[in-house]
């Protein structure tokens, strides 16, 4: 059976409550073996550790999402900065910029986006961004601190192929959703075929964004599989191959040991 690694997920949140258990698993029996539960704001990191903590196969990854930056506190840095150092969360995220629902004012995103890759840069801890409508400043922002980053995920990734191969260049995974697989998305579909296979990552970001077939449906890290087959389609490789380098692709972004969820 092919082994599956969803890099980004909230199967801790509320909407699996009902049956999480049902979930996990479905999640052990379609080989989805390792997945990276995600805080979006320092009380979801919490809980993403303490989930992490007590589920074989999850990792936890800290950070304040630019929804929540309205209420970024000076201490918060010090918190994530503890649980990175102590195994508790391995990277940094999500973090960055999102100008389609503008929840946050876009001067207070900015400004928490580049305190958290200050953090990032002291630590020596990988990044996952969120970067929605927003690539053009996120870029400017990264090419500002080119020196000081770190590495990690562009989360989702929704951009363009030359948008791609800017992020590239600064040295970041590209991770796929689920719009990889929806009938209309060519520039996507274009993207994942450019991205050299030692830079790609699968997700699902359940319960957001369920890939075909499943559209529609709350989505879970079962189904990441669906994004795993279809960029094996899109690029002409094995299933399986696509399976065991995007794998490997987490396992070392992440920080982790083969066979573990230890950091290496």
């Amino acid at each position: 059976m092919m082994e599956w690694f969803d890099s980004h997920c909230h199967v801790d949140e509320e909407r699996f409550d009902g049956d999480r258990e049902e979930v996990l698993r479905r999640m052990a029996e379609e080989g989805i073996t390792r997945y990276a539960v995600i805080g979006s704001d320092m009380a979801t990191s919490r809980h993403a550790i303490a989930f992490a903590q007590e589920h074989d196969g999850a990792i936890a990854v800290g950070g304040i999402h630019p929804h929540e930056a309205k209420g970024f506190r000076e201490e918060d840095p010090d918190a994530l900065r503890d649980w990175y150092q102590s195994g508790q969360i391995h990277a940094i995220g999500e973090i960055g910029l999102d100008y389609y629902y503008d929840l946050s004012p876009r001067e207070t995103q900015q400004e928490v986006c580049r305190k958290q890759m200050e953090l990032a840069w002291e630590i020596g801890a990988p990044v996952a961004y969120h970067i929605r409508d927003a690539h053009g400043d996120m870029l400017d922002i990264m090419r500002s601190m080119k020196g000081r980053l770190t590495g990690g995920i562009i989360h989702c990734f929704s951009g363009s192929p030359e948008t791609a191969k800017e992020y590239l260049r600064l040295g970041y995974y590209i991770s796929f959703a689920g719009p990889l697989t929806f009938k209309k998305a060519p520039k996507l579909q274009e993207t994942a075929r450019l991205v050299p296979r030692d830079r790609l990552l699968i997700e699902t970001d359940s319960p957001y964004l369920a890939p075909e077939p499943m559209r529609g449906r709350r989505n879970e890290p079962t189904y990441v599989k669906y994004v795993g087959l279809k960029l094996a389609e899109l690029r002409g490789e094995d299933p399986e191959e696509v399976a065991a380098y995007t794998t490997e692709n987490a396992i070392r972004v992440y920080g982790l040991r083969s066979g573990s969820t230890a950091i290496g």
